[in-house]
């Protein structure tokens, strides 16, 4: 028996009438994930950050040996290393987790990474933001799997997490022995005698116990601070699995990379994955918008200034490619980058070196470059807008993200993560959308990508009454978006670039002409508006 030959259809039997659910043999009951959040916040609240993890990591132990045990009992395993792997894939056929490609378990020398957890996701929900690594259960699941597994006392610790603001949750097991004093700090929320018979009687009393959980706690806070989650990256689609595939691929090597798409489509986020994913996710993440900045200026950020140098520089200043020395430094806009700026970043990236704004001598410089642009570089290069030999330089790496529009799939899962989102931001008791709303959702071209989306899902969790978001709730183009079939409306209107029109000419009707305006509610950028104008008088004259 291998692995990947598990099959949810053989391992789960439902008798429908006797109202028993059996997974892998084993009585199993079906608990809704929002519950088990709720769950996880009356544990905080009355047991504090501690009490609830040592209650969730023991839970999780126990339910991880069981599925073990259950694994051994009835299945002929070809290897040690299939019945290992088995035990993550399990888990995300429970509805646990998401594993990355290539990843089997967290005893590898890389560990495991998890693409999304259901625990990281409803702390999120009902708590905020997190300080440390949050899926407790999760940890203990994997340990007392690992544990049965193998014969002898694994320790699964999370050391990145959604939660936390992490791109990926990240697990890595050991034994006690491997991890020496690494483990001492989260002794005390497991049970060892469970892991590890040897221990029973070596295992400190409870009142000891009790103690090193208060005094663990008294580090934490009751609850987290309320932090806005990242805009999560859901990727149904083959499209933009392709494009996250990719990027996960290429994030440990040290390349520079190029990240295209429209506005809105999510560029930053995969350069912050990337930067998580990478050797350098414990520097700093630095980004600047080439667009938004003048070329003087733009200068002078990117690569410092000397004092005195100009009108106005009291003081020597680094730039950001010294801010990001070991980290990794997102060039946004770069296609709109001037002509005297693009010289510079092309010297900067040949030379791995900079000089200041004012000063003779260079400094060199330790940062992965990121680049993100909506532009057609190829295009512009070969028309001479934009340096041929900065593009090249730029894409030794490049990941396309498709419009929201292009990956249909991702629309509903994403609407419904961002409401989650925008609830707990915004304190407001939305569990998600009617029908009516969801296929408004569906219908419309989302001409801003994911910004729009993000924004019109938080004007209807602002909006909604009785719990849940009505189509009345969304915003007038989304809302007016044509259910499919209609049959009303002109040809033109129903393409999607005839659907991006009218909701581009609405936004501007809306707000009296002014394109800023428009095209913030819109969620794209104004120069992206501008063009899209200038096209459409191009195309009517």
């Amino acid at each position: 028996m291998r692995a990947a030959d598990l099959d949810i259809r053989k391992l789960l039997d439902i008798d429908a009438r006797g109202g028993v659910v059996r997974f892998a043999g084993e009585r199993a009951v079906i608990l809704d994930a929002g519950a088990l959040g709720t769950l996880r916040e009356e544990l905080v609240r009355l047991a504090g950050y501690a009490g609830a993890r040592a209650v969730l990591t023991r839970f999780g132990v126990e339910h991880g040996a069981r599925m073990a045990a259950a694994m051994v009992s009835r299945l002929p395993w070809d290897s040690e290393a299939e019945l290992h792997g088995a035990g993550a894939l399990l888990h995300t056929l429970q509805g646990f987790i998401r594993l990355a490609p290539g990843d089997t378990t967290p005893l590898a020398s890389r560990g495991a990474t998890l693409l999304s957890s259901y625990e990281a996701e409803q702390h999120l929900l009902h708590l905020g933001r997190a300080d440390e690594p949050v899926c407790w259960m999760l940890a203990g699941i994997a340990s007392g799997y690992m544990t049965r597994a193998t014969g002898e006392a694994v320790y699964v610790i999370e050391d990145r997490c959604i939660a936390r603001g992490d791109d990926v949750c990240h697990f890595q097991g050991r034994t006690r022995a491997a991890w020496g004093g690494a483990l001492e700090e989260h002794l005390p929320f497991f049970r060892e005698s469970v892991l590890d018979p040897s221990l029973r009687e070596a295992a400190p009393p409870r009142r000891a116990m009790g103690r090193a959980l208060d005094a663990k706690a008294s580090a934490l806070p009751l609850a987290a601070p309320r932090g806005e989650p990242p805009t999560p990256l859901v990727a149904e689609s083959q499209a933009m699995q392709r494009a996250l595939d990719r990027a996960r691929r290429v994030a440990p090597v040290d390349s520079t990379i190029l990240l295209t798409g429209e506005s809105g489509a999510g560029k930053e986020r995969v350069a912050r994955l990337i930067h998580g994913a990478s050797a350098r996710a414990a520097g700093p993440f630095v980004a600047v918008n080439c667009a938004a900045i003048t070329e003087t200026l733009l200068e002078s950020e990117l690569f410092g200034h000397a004092r005195g140098s100009f009108t106005g520089a009291t003081h020597d200043r680094a730039g950001l490619f010294e801010a990001a020395r070991g980290g990794t430094l997102l060039l946004d806009e770069v296609g709109e980058a001037p002509p005297g700026v693009q010289a510079k970043l092309l010297r900067a990236l040949q030379e791995r070196q900079v000089r200041r704004v004012g000063e003779n001598a260079s400094r060199p410089v330790d940062a992965r470059i990121l680049a993100a642009t909506n532009r057609d570089l190829a295009a512009d290069a070969a028309a001479g807008r934009f340096r041929r030999d900065l593009y090249y330089r730029l894409r030794v790496i490049e990941i396309h993200l498709p419009p929201l529009r292009e990956r249909r799939e991702d629309v509903l899962p994403l609407a419904r993560a961002l409401l989650a989102a925008a609830a707990r931001r915004l304190d407001r008791p939305v569990a998600g959308f009617t029908p009516e709303a969801e296929g408004a959702l569906e219908r419309h071209g989302w001409p801003g990508n994911v910004r729009e989306l993000e924004n019109a899902v938080e004007h209807a969790v602002a909006l909604a009454r009785d719990g849940v978001a009505d189509l009345e709730d969304l915003p007038d183009d989304v809302r007016g978006a044509a259910p499919a079939g209609g049959g009303g409306e002109e040809p033109a209107a129903r393409t999607l670039e005839g659907v991006e029109r009218r909701a581009i000419l609405a936004a501007l009707e809306r707000h009296g002409g002014n394109q800023a305006r428009a095209a913030a509610e819109l969620g794209i950028g104004a120069s992206t508006l501008y063009r899209k104008l200038r096209r459409y008088a191009r195309d009517a004259g």
